[in-house]
């Protein structure tokens, strides 16, 4: 990794959409670095020049591990990342409206700046057994993905944001 700004891209998966849309991300931004939530450290989320955070809604929440990489990294990072720009994409299987309205105020404590509207892939996954499936992602939402991923990274590397 160059030590450009670039564009940090954390996710979290469980049944495989969060992790689908965080590939085609990072292939939309050819220059942005892709970290599952677990390998996250503030030195990370310190060097990256913004953000897109992926990762399912779990019962109108965050899921449990996206929220624990945010716990562990908020106090070493605060005070270090403020006006640096970010996006969320939550795949969820209703409204995904708990867990955005979640990120959105930790992100607010990190004086973060949203630069991309809020995007809710739905899999309308409502039953256990769909909950707990495997999800495909409709090859629309993940190009509309690679897209978001490559605004980032370009407006990232042109001093936009």
């Amino acid at each position: 990794m160059s030590a450009a700004p670039h564009l940090l891209i954390v996710w979290h998966s469980r049944t495989g959409g969060s992790e689908a849309l965080a590939r085609a991300a990072a292939e939309g931004a050819a220059t942005a670095q892709l970290l599952a939530v677990g390998d996250v450290t503030p030195d990370d989320l310190i060097a990256a020049g913004g953000y897109l955070f992926i990762g399912p809604e779990n019962l109108a929440a965050l899921s449990g591990a996206m929220k624990e990489m945010f716990d562990r990294n908020y106090y070493p990072c605060l005070g270090r990342l403020e006006g640096r720009p970010y996006a969320t994409i939550i795949c969820a299987g209703s409204d995904g409206e708990g867990a955005q309205r979640q990120l959105d105020r930790i992100a607010t404590g990190w004086r973060l700046k949203r630069v991309a509207d809020p995007a809710i892939v739905n899999t309308a996954a409502q039953t256990p057994e769909a909950i707990l499936a495997a999800k495909t992602i409709a090859e629309g939402r993940l190009a509309e993905a690679r897209d978001l991923g490559a605004a980032l990274a370009e407006g990232i590397a042109a001093g936009i944001f």
